[in-house]
């Protein structure tokens, strides 16, 4: 009787629009006080819950991105995607693309890329002759594939919660977020030239060349982070470390773009942030004890496994609940939520760990531009001023686009298994 009850309360807190860390809380203390748990239960369970080494790794990747944001490093990028980009059908779309693919290869975070290049990005576009809400939207689709190419900090979440290697699931994503980029860019390769936008003049050779060398040592991030992973000379946690030491040394005494105040700027956003992933961790930690006590995810695991014969069904429901759930609620929150209860499932049909934890992350990554709980949406609007419904509906084309890589690399595995399977052995 208890269990439907606190469904019931879930489902009721869900509603009243209770961020849903607090729901996961009020939740796990009602099981306690109810089953007359020890309190030092909660708080052993609340504290272990983020007791990982490679968690460590989340704040010093929000801590790189940073400062690669506050040391104007963006701009830099901006610059050399123009040169490479910008006289094509669309061009300034495809530097949006671009250059929010090469500040994933620092970030890992798709609010991080919403939020930091979004001003930016919209600015150029609107200068260029692109209407507003294209400009959003192209801008809002694009920032997803963030946590798609590594370093990611969903599938670090995912590799400390499923006990899988952070290195795999980082190379899992390559060729998916590559992938994301490649249908953006044909998509709007084909809206630019239906609504004539404007085609920017080429660079010479040389001018080209030149944005290439100033954006040289950036690109270096993403090498030093998987090379080092992959050949064992250091950890995720490290690499993290490292890359941060990278990116201060390239932004402070390199370019020398970042003040002591943005500096400080950098600190104070990572603190936050990180605060928030780590909370939502820890409420989660409880849930999953809970979910696991009560037996819930076995017993959710049987039913499906009598129920459904084909892998390939399973796949389309879990697709299509990460969807729905992602519309309604934060996407680290729905891992932390669902993970203790789908692991077991996908293990018991055959699916590798790896290629689920790229599919779970992307079918995330489009719950951030899908109304009504879109994070990016909401972002794009506050740099924008439009309504977030009028981005929603400009973006609505790049969800589906989006949606099609889902689909591909949910049945097509070795988009996603090809490179850890040939690099780690």
């Amino acid at each position: 009787m208890l269990m439907p009850v606190l469904a019931a309360v879930f489902i009721l807190l869900l509603i009243i629009n209770m961020p849903v860390c607090f729901v996961l809380l009020i939740i796990s203390c009602i099981y306690v006080f109810v089953k007359n748990i020890p309190i030092v239960v909660l708080s052993h369970v609340l504290t272990t819950a983020t007791d990982s080494f490679i968690i460590t790794s989340v704040p010093l990747f929000i801590l790189a991105a940073n400062f690669m944001q506050r040391g104007g490093i963006t701009e830099k990028i901006l610059t050399f995607a123009k040169a490479l980009v910008g006289h094509l059908t669309g061009g300034l779309a495809h530097v949006s693309i671009i250059t929010s693919m090469v500040f994933a290869g620092m970030s890992g975070s798709a609010l991080a890329e919403a939020g930091g290049l979004g001003l930016i990005e919209v600015e150029m576009m609107e200068k260029g002759g692109y209407d507003i809400e294209f400009s959003a939207a192209i801008t809002a689709a694009a920032s997803t594939i963030g946590p798609i190419i590594p370093p990611s900090i969903p599938l670090v979440l995912y590799g400390a919660i499923a006990r899988e290697s952070i290195g795999k699931l980082f190379l899992g994503g390559a060729v998916p977020g590559l992938l994301i980029g490649i249908i953006l860019m044909i998509q709007s390769y084909f809206f630019c030239r239906k609504k004539k936008y404007p085609i920017s003049i080429r660079v010479g050779f040389k001018e080209a060349f030149r944005a290439f060398i100033r954006v040289l040592p950036p690109l270096f991030t993403p090498i030093i982070i998987l090379g080092g992973i992959m050949t064992g000379i250091f950890t995720p946690t490290e690499a993290a470390a490292i890359a941060c030491l990278y990116a201060f040394i390239l932004s402070k005494f390199v370019y020398k773009t970042m003040s002591w105040k943005n500096f400080y700027l950098a600190l104070s956003d990572t603190v936050i942030l990180s605060a928030v992933v780590l909370f939502i961790m820890a409420m989660a930690g409880l849930w999953s004890w809970m979910v696991t006590s009560e037996g819930i995810a076995r017993g959710i695991t049987d039913f499906l496994a009598s129920s459904i014969e084909n892998p390939l069904i399973l796949l389309l429901i879990l697709n299509i609940l990460i969807l729905f759930l992602g519309m309604l609620m934060e996407p680290l929150a729905i891992m932390m939520m669902l993970l203790p209860i789908l692991l077991p499932l996908i293990k018991a049909y055959g699916i590798s760990p790896i290629h689920y934890g790229v599919v779970m992350t992307m079918g995330l990554m489009i719950g951030l531009i899908t109304p009504p709980f879109g994070e990016c949406l909401f972002i794009l609007s506050s740099i924008t001023k439009l309504p977030v419904g009028r981005i929603a509906k400009s973006t609505f084309p790049y969800v589906l686009g989006l949606m099609v890589a889902l689909f591909l690399v949910t049945y097509i595995p070795s988009l996603a298994l090809w490179l850890p399977e040939l690099l780690i052995k």
